[in-house]
């Protein structure tokens, strides 16, 4: 029997009423705006209207160094979210908005998967109700207006060698990475090197999902750095005079978005900052009304818990000051047999047939990754619940290693079914999330806001990702000398760098030691609030596949979407 589609089982939900979803988490009618008849903004107001009830459990999803494939985040959050529901509880599930380059590229949607899912799936994955765009537009009319000051030769004497915000765009497009603007004319702008980033890699989204009400997302809007003068000090957008304007832009995008799982288990969507170069996190607001809402509530990390846990412990958690009561780390079978080192996986290709042949003896030679990421989430103090995300493929002996591999750590573990079963496969696991969440939690931070960039840097080098040491360039090192010397200096660290191994090499699998990493230069984000140190060449944009998804959607004679996965 062939296992339905995402998009056909999407299609069978049995949706409520989103009044009624929004009154389950104490949201009323009348902090809603609706859009359409699935989806809807709440307004801000609700974080102070619902301050007085209860405090919900907070749970991060996050998951062991991913193949190129991902290990099934989303899929285990919204599961787990369903799961309470079949335990005689209540979640909330906090998710991001995928980005439409993914979406048409090689990933697909991200809405989900198999009986896990956020419904309606179209909607989520196309457009949903603009954010996308009012990051766009606000982050390119900074760009203009940067050009603009060039061109009309203002009072401010921005270097045109020094301009570091470039455009974006959500779509994957590797032709536009490096340009050159402004050709033509006198009237067509100054000539320059330039180039555009996928509209999730923009420091608008990660001020988006780190700004804590309006007046705060103003605020950071006018701290984005877009390059220095002829002096050597940094311009800001403040400076531009175009903070003002990217906030009015900014003002229905700061609204988290409503919608529900395929079983009717409430869902805030919002925002969808690159897992790569930003924090990779949903939002701080919707975390703020969902922390009332629920007994539980579920939110994911980006990638791996080197990166996206890392840098919610001590990024986002900073900014909105909740601290997490337990950490889901997803593992599948197929990513511990590729960290042994002794499989490929690539994108697009099918799974080798020796991958996917009965051997636990692969799947313990991998067991170094998981122990490293479960060791990730106990030093900041999280209490770790490995989910083992199973698939019609794996082997009961295969679940069986990464049971021992777990428990022999100390780690609570489950087995979970959501994808195939919905809530009722992930029970296993709820049960599990609820013992650890009851344990008393000592979340600690990894680094005190007093440390020097270089302590922070080193910090997480060498304790996160077992790094001996940090070698910095000489221009990192200058560019850490002039982030202290502009008072940078107590922002927290992101370090970008690869998502397919703990260190900054992607072709390093398990956890490796006896390495050093690399700085090669180091950018703020002070909008964001953070400084993010480059180790290795990161895509900011993606680039399309020999058979993009792009070619397989479409509409029917009917008008309905098909081809969406």
């Amino acid at each position: 029997m062939t296992f339905p589609s995402d998009l056909d089982i999407a299609r069978t939900a049995d949706l409520k009423p989103l009044k009624q979803v929004a009154s389950e988490i104490g949201v009323g009618e009348h902090l809603l705006e609706p859009y359409g008849d699935h989806v809807a903004k709440i307004k801000l107001d609700a974080i102070e209207e619902l301050e007085d009830r209860p405090r919900a459990k907070y749970v991060l999803v996050t998951a062991v160094t991913p193949t190129p494939l991902g290990e099934g985040k989303t899929t285990t959050t919204v599961g787990l979210g369903q799961a309470f529901k079949h335990l005689d509880r209540t979640a909330t599930v906090a998710i991001r908005q995928p980005s439409m380059g993914p979406t048409f590229g090689i990933k697909g949607g991200a809405a989900g998967g198999g009986y896990s899912q956020v419904v309606p799936m179209e909607l989520l994955n196309l457009h949903l109700t603009g954010d996308m765009h009012a990051v766009t537009a606000a982050h390119n009319l900074l760009a203009a207006m940067v050009d603009n000051q060039i061109h009309q030769r203002g009072g401010i004497d921005i270097d045109p060698h020094r301009i570091t915000w470039r455009r974006v765009i959500d779509v994957n497009d590797r032709s536009l990475r490096n340009i050159v603007s402004g050709l033509g004319g006198r009237a067509d702008g100054t000539p320059r090197e330039a180039g555009f980033d996928i509209t999730a890699a923009s420091e608008v989204m990660a001020v988006l999902a780190l700004s804590t009400s309006l007046q705060d997302l103003r605020q950071r809007m006018g701290r984005i750095v877009v390059g220095a003068d002829r002096d050597g000090s940094p311009v800001t957008a403040e400076d531009i005079g175009a903070a003002g304007a990217m906030t009015v832009m900014m003002m229905d995008a700061i609204k988290p978005n409503l919608m529900q799982t395929l079983e009717q288990t409430p869902v805030l969507v919002h925002a969808g900052p690159f897992g790569n170069i930003a924090h990779g996190n949903s939002s701080v607001v919707a975390d703020r009304i969902g922390i009332r809402g629920s007994d539980f509530l579920i939110t994911e990390a980006g990638f791996g818990a080197d990166m996206g846990a890392e840098r919610f412990f001590n990024i986002k958690c900073r900014t909105s000051g909740l601290t997490p009561d337990a950490a889901v780390l997803v593992a599948t079978v197929r990513a511990l047999k590729a960290h042994s080192g002794r499989h490929r996986i690539v994108a697009g290709r099918p799974l080798p047939d020796e991958l996917l042949a009965e051997n636990p003896d692969d799947v313990l030679a991998g067991a170094a990754n998981l122990r490293k990421q479960i060791d990730n989430l106990r030093m900041h103090g999280a209490s770790p619940v490995v989910a083992i995300n199973a698939f019609p493929t794996d082997f009961d002996s295969e679940h069986a290693a990464i049971r021992e591999i777990a428990e022999e750590a100390g780690a609570r573990v489950a087995v979970s079914n959501h994808f195939t079963e919905g809530g009722k496969g992930a029970t296993d696991l709820a049960e599990v999330v609820a013992e650890a969440a009851d344990e008393p939690s000592q979340f600690e931070f990894l680094y005190p806001d007093s440390a020097s960039l270089r302590e922070k840097i080193e910090t997480v080098a060498t304790r996160v990702y077992g790094a001996d040491g940090v070698d910095y360039s000489a221009a990192a090192n200058t560019h850490l000398d002039q982030h202290e010397a502009n008072g940078f200096g107590n922002l927290p660290v992101c370090i970008a760098k690869t998502h397919l191994s703990i260190s900054s090499d992607p072709t390093l699998k398990g956890a490796p030691t006896g390495w050093r990493m690399p700085v090669r230069e180091v950018r703020a984000s002070v909008g964001a609030g953070f400084i993010y140190p480059l180790s290795g060449d990161m895509r900011t944009m993606p680039g399309l596949s020999s058979a993009p998804a792009a070619e397989r959607i479409d509409i029917d004679e009917d008008g309905n979407i098909v081809g969406l996965s």
